[in-house]
């Protein structure tokens, strides 16, 4: 199951066969907003692909008419939930300035997968839908005072970014991963991290402090790249408490590699 589809039809082709898959053997890919950095390689996956396509009903026509093409899309209510195979999909609505962005719980026989990102905050039915996550997909978009004194950025997109409807900051990442809190949630992915208002190095010692002063050590911190794929969960482990984590990248992802602002987004589970 992919989750959003933000490179081009052939970019997300090569990056999943860097992981041994491929875009035939996928079993759907679900949609969280229509902002091109999440849906730009859908139509090459759509044309050539019969891969089922999951997003609401506002969601479908904003990329229709955005793209000037018709989706053959599985229509969803936001609130509700669905299954594709031996996986439940629960949605929810996030704050954003899209048409009707959402959110995913993805429950699993093997466990459940938390996915938040491209939100302004998180409010109390945000935190509520996550919280029975083990694994956490998490913006951690960017550093306050990077963007506040970015010189490329005009006034209105920093208002925008910064907004209730914007995106997490490093701090809001920290704040949700703390409400979240439980036994239960062992591994954190912080991503879409922007290139010029954050660094790698700087999202992941907010949060993971976050975590250890309130004595969560029980829980892992990773962080994804747009570049290159990031570390592999084996997230059937996790049943036995024996989950385990394979690198796909250094152990801290590199920071001279130029990354777009936003990284296009996509999750492979």
């Amino acid at each position: 199951m992919l989750i959003d589809a933000g490179f081009s039809g052939r970019q997300i082709r090569e990056r999943l066969a860097r992981i041994a898959r491929s875009p035939e053997r996928l079993d759907g890919i679900l949609i969280t907003h229509e902002h091109s950095d999440h849906v730009q390689g859908l139509a090459a996956l759509a044309s050539k692909l019969n891969v089922p396509i999951y997003c609401n009903r506002l969601t479908r026509e904003a990329i229709e008419s955005q793209m000037g093409i018709r989706l053959n899309c599985q229509t969803f209510i936001t609130g509700g939930a669905f299954e594709v195979g031996d996986l439940q999909v629960e949605t929810f609505s996030v704050p954003h300035d899209a048409s009707d962005p959402v959110g995913f719980l993805l429950r699993t026989p093997a466990g459940n997968i938390g996915f938040l990102t491209d939100l302004g905050h998180a409010t109390k039915l945000v935190l509520q839908r996550v919280r029975p996550a083990h694994v956490l997909v998490l913006e951690a978009n960017h550093d306050v005072k990077m963007l506040q004194e970015d010189i490329r950025r005009p006034w209105s997109l920093k208002q925008r970014i910064l907004s209730r409807h914007g995106h997490l900051s490093n701090d809001a990442a920290a704040d949700a991963a703390q409400e979240v809190m439980s036994a239960e949630l062992k591994h954190v992915f912080l991503g879409h991290l922007s290139r010029d208002c954050n660094r790698p190095e700087l999202a992941y010692k907010t949060v993971n402090e976050r975590l250890q002063k309130i004595g969560a050590s029980h829980v892992r911190v990773e962080l994804t790249e747009q570049h290159l794929p990031c570390p592999t969960l084996d997230i059937s482990a996790m049943q036995n408490g024996s989950a385990t984590v394979t690198p796909a990248v250094p152990e801290f992802p590199p920071t001279s590699v130029p990354r777009p602002d936003f990284p296009p987004q996509q999750v492979l589970l």
